[in-house]
C-alpha cells in the first residue's frame, strides 16, 4: 500500500489512535482521513481545473498536516512555507509556486483572493462532503509535495518528489534502527519545520509506522526550561534531528535516558555527525541506536544509513554516512566524468527510485543537475565529495562547489551574497564559512561600496539588523567585515581562500 492507503486503513482499524500532536491539541487517525478527505473535495471545487501545487504557510501547527494530505488527495501537489522567515522570501515562494490555494495557518501580510485562514479550514473540515475517491490521489509519477531550497541566483528553487519517490524512501525509512514492526504505534519527534525536508523523515515515517508525532515548536526549542520538559513529556521513542540540535540538548546535562526513557533510536541526517556528539550520546542513552544518515533534498531526503558503533565513533574519523539503501546506487565521479575507484574521491552520483524529477519551472537548473543513467534510471549530481571505500560505504568529504550545510541547513553562499547586495550600499559581498573540525561552524561576509564605517561592530550589526528582510535567520551571517576593495587571484576571480584566512 502507498502512505495514502495505509493512512486509510490505520483511520479504520485504529481510528482512535492519535497521528499528531503539540501541546494539548492533537490529531486521531480517524479525524486526520476524514478531514483531509473532506478537505480535498473543497479543494477540488474550489480549484477546478487549476492543478497548481497548494501552498500551507504556518509553523508546527498540527493541522499543516491535515492540508499536506487534503492536498494530495485532491491530485494536487503541496509546498510547505514555514511563517519564521522573511517575507520577502516568503513571498519569493509565493510567486515562484503561483499555488492554486493556500492555507495560512497564520496571517500572511496580504491574503490573497484563494487563502483560507485557520478558522475556515477547521469549517471546512467538519462540513459533511462526499470524499474525493483514491483514483484521483496524487499518485506514481504525481507530484507529492515540493519543498523549496537555497538557490544560488538569490531565488529560492523547488525540488519536485513524487509519490513514487515518497513511498519507496518509507519501505526503507521504517526500517532504519529497528524493525518496521518495532517502530508500530511508538512516539517520533519532530525537529525540523516542516519547510526543511529533514522533516519527511519524522512525518511521514511515523505516519507509515501507526505512529504519533511530537511536535516541538521553535520557541520550545529555543528555551532550555520548555525544551527539557518538552522532551520528557513526548515519550518519544524515535529521535529524528540534525546532529546539531542533538549537541544543544546535550549541553544541558538532564539530557539522558532517565528524562527520556523510552528512547530507542537518533536517527541523523542534514548535517555531519561528529564523533564526540555520537560518544555523548551512546554514554547518556546507552540501550539508544544511533544511525547515521546521508542524501540530499533532490533524492528524498537520505539514500544511506551506518548503525554507529562504539568502535567507530572512536576509530573511524570522520565518521562513514553508510551503504546506499535498496533501490539506489552510488557513484563516485572523477573531474572528467569517469567512474573514480574505491577508496578515490570524486562527485557523489545519486542513482535511483527516489531521485527526483526535478525542479519546479526549472529546466535550465533540472538539465544541470540531473540525467539518465546508462541503465535508464534517473541520477542526480549532488555538488558533494566523497568516496566509496571497498566495502561500498560511503564517506562524506563536504562540497565541492559553495552550498555549505550549517546547522543542518543547506545554504548556497551565492544566495547570501545576492542578498548582500540588494542592500543600497553594498556594491559587491563575498560570504565564506568559517570551519571547526570539518564542519561549518558560522559565517563571514565582507562588503565593499558602503562608506568605511566609523566602528565595525556597530556595523556589522546593523548590516545584520538589515539584512533580516531578505533572508532567514540561519543564513545571516555571523559578522559582515567592511573592506575597501576585494583581493583577486591570478584568474582575476575574488580570492575567497584569502578572504577565508582573514575569517
Amino acid at each position: 500500500m502507498n502512505i495514502l492507503e495505509l493512512l486509510h486503513f490505520y483511520a479504520r482499524s485504529h481510528g482512535q489512535d492519535i497521528a499528531v500532536r503539540s501541546g494539548s491539541s492533537y490529531l486521531t487517525y480517524e479525524q486526520l482521513d476524514q478531514g483531509s478527505g473532506r478537505l480535498a473535495s473543497y479543494i477540488q471545487n474550489f480549484c477546478g481545473d487549476n492543478k497548481a501545487p497548494v501552498v500551507v504557510y504556518g509553523h508546527k501547527e498540527i493541522y499543516m498536516i491535515l492540508c499536506f494530505l487534503a492536498s494530495v488527495k485532491s491530485g494536487r501537489a503541496y509546498c510547505p512555507l514555514d511563517s519564521s522567515m522573511p517575507a520577502d522570501r516568503i513571498q519569493a515562494i509565493l510567486e515562484e509556486a503561483d499555488p492554486s490555494m493556500i492555507f495560512a495557518l497564520e496571517d500572511l501580510e496580504e491574503m490573497p483572493e484563494n487563502a483560507v485562514s485557520l478558522e475556515e479550514l477547521l469549517l471546512l473540515a467538519r462540513q459533511d462532503r462526499e470524499p474525493i475517491q483514491p483514483e484521483f490521489w496524487v499518485k506514481n509519477e504525481d507530484v507529492f509535495y515540493i519543498i523549496f531550497t537555497s538557490g544560488s541566483t538569490g531565488k529560492p528553487k523547488g525540488v519536485q518528489i513524487t509519490a513514487d519517490n515518497l513511498n519507496h524512501y518509507l519501505e526503507w525509512s521504517r526500517g532504519l534502527g529497528t524493525a518496521p514492526e518495532d517502530k508500530l504505534g511508538k512516539t517520533f519527534l519532530n525537529q525540523a519545520p516542516f519547510s526543511f525536508d529533514l522533516s519527511v523523515m519524522d512525518l511521514y515515517t511515523c505516519l507509515a509506522s501507526r505512529g504519533t508525532l511530537f511536535l516541538l515548536d521553535k520557541e520550545t526549542q529555543l528555551d532550555f526550561k520548555k525544551l527539557m520538559p518538552a522532551l520528557k513529556r513526548s515519550d518519544a521513542a524515535v529521535w529524528v534531528s540534525t546532529p546539531s540540535f542533538a549537541d544543544m540538548c546535550l549541553a544541558d546535562r538532564k539530557f539522558c535516558a532517565e528524562r527520556m526513557p523510552r528512547l530507542e533510536t537518533f536517527l541523523f541526517c542534514g548535517e555531519t555527525l561528529n564523533n564526540a556528539t555520537a560518544l555523548k550520546l551512546m554514554e547518556r542513552f546507552p540501550d539508544a541506536v544511533i544511525m547515521n544518515t546521508y542524501g540530499p533534498t533532490e533524492s528524498t531526503v537520505a539514500v544511506t544509513e551506518v548503525m554507529v558503533t562504539k568502535d567507530m565513533a572512536l576509530s573511524s574519523e570522520p565518521l562513514p554516512v553508510g551503504r546506499a539503501k535498496p533501490g539506489t546506487t552510488l557513484e563516485i565521479h572523477r573531474e572528467d566524468g569517469s567512474l573514480a575507484k574505491p577508496g578515490e574521491s570524486g562527485e557523489i552520483i545519486i542513482v535511483g527510485d527516489t531521485v527526483s524529477t526535478g525542479y519546479f519551472k526549472r529546466e535550465d537548473l533540472t538539465r544541470k543537475s540531473f540525467f539518465t543513467s546508462l541503465a535508464g534510471r534517473k541520477a542526480y549530481r549532488t555538488g558533494d565529495k566523497g568516496y566509496l571505500d571497498r566495502e561500498g560505504i560511503l564517506h562524506y568529504e563536504g562540497r565541492i562547489d559553495l552550498q555549505i550545510k550549517l546547522n543542518g541547513y543547506r545554504i548556497e553562499i551565492e544566495d547570501i551574497e545576492q542578498n548582500l547586495t540588494r542592500l543600497e550600499d553594498v556594491s559587491c559581498a563575498v560570504v565564506v564559512p568559517n570551519m571547526k573540525d570539518g564542519k561549518v561552524r558560522s559565517l563571514t561576509a565582507f562588503v565593499t561600496g558602503s562608506k568605511r564605517p566609523e566602528n565595525k561592530f556597530t556595523f556589522s550589526r546593523d548590516m545584520k539588523e538589515r539584512l533580516k528582510a531578505f533572508l532567514p535567520a540561519y543564513m545571516i551571517p555571523k559578522k559582515i567585515v567592511h573592506m575597501d576593495s576585494l583581493p583577486m587571484n591570478h584568474n582575476g576571480k575574488v580570492d575567497r581562500k584569502q578572504l577565508g584566512g582573514l575569517a
